[in-house]
């Protein structure tokens, strides 16, 4: 009899894992993380459907070329201080409430550029497109971190990336095919219903991604450490820890050093072809980046879980070292390509082992700050980037144009190093 009792108690699951031992929990792809990621496409979708043409919009609406980087630069000014408030906020509601709030201010954005009659009421749109993309961009990777079992961390953080990576080859593409047969408001049109459709799926989401509590389970079935979870130990005195993970911060600023020669890249290829009379597609660049990146990333997703940061940062180093080479003495489609590769190995895959050790060295808890200050290192790129690139463009010969950003790979390692110089000694003391 009491062995009958035991063969039925083990015919039952335990603890919610099947007969063959595997718990739910352990799944990569479930249903509220595939919403999350169809979320994540169109969010970034809209956005970057929008991005190629806001500046030539301004220009048709009697902006100068000062106001056309103006209004541009705009909504990343806008994010960079906003990101940080809202990765403080992502920890402590909501997830689903968030990213409504994001969505709906996406909504308004696109409707807004839709019916502007001028620069200045582009430069508004562009403002409230900035909270909206920081609430999303932020609150859209923490629910994706933790809908995640930590041990698929890297992988699952991966896949949000390709969704990231397949709108940025989508949404220019449709926008400025829109925009050529159409026109510009048309094409703000698609990124309306692209906007709409990110609400649909978020609103579908069955996990609202609520505030990680002490002694909760994560994803892995592991109880969550006390003294990290959100709400142990509530102050209500302001700190910058409140908006800013400090641990965080070196890892911000060596994906910073890779995203300065990538969007320099993304603003100045097409002039820089153009100053040397190159006879190379440069359209075509983007899109077999995001492609080689798509199979890189599927292909690749289980060494993020295995492999330790510094494995991905030689690899990221060799990379952009490549990338630069490659375009600056490009002289045919074949060599673009090749740094269309390289680019997608070192910015690319950067970008989600990056964003996956953010998560898991400063705790579910505080995945929300993590990754607003991971995204602090895309906004400051974003930003110096083109600034940079302008300076070079307008001051240095063009034959050294991309080597001249070949500077931000030594200062990766010289974070890297004091950094980890840093934390060994830290250890040391605490014991």
């Amino acid at each position: 009899m009491a062995n009958r009792g035991v063969a039925q108690q083990t015919s039952k699951p335990l603890h919610g894992k099947t007969r063959l031992g595997k718990a739910p929990e352990d799944k990569l792809i479930t249903r509220d993380v595939a919403l999350v990621m169809a979320a994540t496409f169109f969010f970034m979708a809209s956005n970057m459907l929008v991005t190629p043409l806001v500046a030539g919009f301004a220009q048709s609406l009697g902006a100068g070329g000062a106001l056309m980087g103006l209004v541009s630069g705009m909504m990343s000014i806008v994010s960079l201080f906003c990101r940080p408030i809202a990765g403080a906020l992502s920890d402590k509601t909501s997830k689903r409430v968030l990213v409504g709030v994001g969505a709906s201010l996406y909504l308004i954005a696109n409707v807004w550029y839709a019916c502007s009659s001028s620069p200045a009421s582009l430069i508004a749109a562009r403002m409230v497109n900035g909270v909206g993309f920081a609430c999303c961009s932020v609150c859209l990777a923490t629910w994706m971190s933790l809908l995640l079992p930590l041990r698929h961390m890297g992988a699952g953080m991966g896949l949000y990336g390709t969704m990231n990576a397949l709108a940025m080859a989508v949404g220019p593409s449709i926008g400025i095919g829109v925009h050529q047969a159409v026109g510009y408001r048309p094409a703000f049109g698609v990124s309306i219903a692209m906007a709409l459709a990110m609400v649909c799926s978020v609103m579908l989401v069955r996990n609202g991604g609520n505030p990680y509590r002490a002694g909760q389970s994560d994803n892995s079935g592991k109880a969550a450490d006390s003294s990290k979870a959100a709400g142990s130990g509530v102050s209500h005195t302001w700190s910058i820890r409140k908006v800013i993970e400090p641990k965080v911060i070196p890892l911000s600023l060596i994906f910073m050093l890779f995203a300065i020669p990538y969007f320099a890249n993304q603003s100045f290829i097409a002039s820089f072809a153009a100053g040397l009379h190159l006879r190379v597609h440069v359209s075509l660049f983007f899109p077999m980046y995001a492609i080689i990146l798509l199979i890189m990333r599927l292909t690749l997703r289980d060494l993020f879980d295995s492999k330790p940061f510094t494995f991905w940062l030689v690899i990221g180093t060799f990379g952009m070292a490549l990338t630069l080479v490659f375009l600056q003495y490009m002289v045919h489609d074949v060599m673009l390509l090749l740094a269309a590769f390289m680019m997608a190995a070192s910015y690319g895959l950067m970008s989600s082992a990056t964003q996956s050790q953010a998560v898991i060295i400063a705790g579910k808890a505080r995945s929300g700050v993590a990754n607003s200050t991971y995204y602090i290192g895309i906004d400051l790129g974003m930003s110096l980037g083109p600034l940079m690139g302008g300076f070079l463009y307008a001051h240095v010969s063009l034959h050294w144009f991309y080597l001249a950003f070949l500077v931000t790979l030594p200062l990766m390692w010289l974070i890297y190093a004091l950094s980890h110089t840093y934390t060994q000694s830290a250890r040391q003391s605490a014991r």
